[in-house]
C-alpha cells in the first residue's frame, strides 16, 4: 500500500514590507484573489502569470477558502495603505504641478495632430 501525504506547504511568503507574494516570483496573493473573485478559473490565473505553476496557484486559491477571513483581513489593509500613500502622492503640490505640465502636453500633442489631420483649406 502507499502512502499518503496529508498536508502541503502552501507557496507563500511574507516580504519585508508586509505582502504576501507566491514564493519565487513577485505575483502577489492580492493578484490572484483578485482575479479568482473576478471569476478566472485558476488555468486563466495561469495564463495572466506564466511565471507561476498551476499546481501553485491552485494551492493560492485553496489557501484563500480556507482561511477566508484572515486574507479578507489582509486585502482590507493592503488597500487602506494603498489608499494612503496615494493620498499623499497625490497632495504633494510638485506632483500636482508636474500632472497638470503633463496634461498640457498631451492636450498641445492631440491638438497638433488633430490640426495635421484636418487642416482647413482655404479656397
Amino acid at each position: 500500500m502507499s502512502t499518503l501525504e496529508t498536508t502541503i506547504d502552501v507557496p507563500l511568503t511574507v516580504t519585508e514590507y508586509g505582502s504576501i507574494r507566491i514564493k519565487g516570483s513577485r505575483v502577489s496573493l492580492d493578484s490572484i484573489i483578485y482575479n479568482y473573485k473576478l471569476g478566472a478559473t485558476a488555468e486563466h490565473i495561469a495564463y495572466s502569470f506564466p511565471s507561476l505553476s498551476l499546481a501553485d496557484i491552485h494551492l493560492a486559491i485553496a489557501y484563500y477558502l480556507t482561511h477566508r477571513e484572515e486574507v479578507e483581513e489582509y486585502l482590507r489593509q493592503q488597500e487602506a495603505e494603498e489608499d494612503a500613500i496615494r493620498q499623499q502622492i497625490e497632495s504633494d503640490p510638485e506632483y500636482q504641478k508636474r500632472k497638470t505640465e503633463f496634461r498640457e502636453r498631451i492636450l498641445a500633442r492631440w491638438a497638433a495632430r488633430q490640426k495635421e489631420a484636418n487642416p482647413v483649406t482655404s479656397e
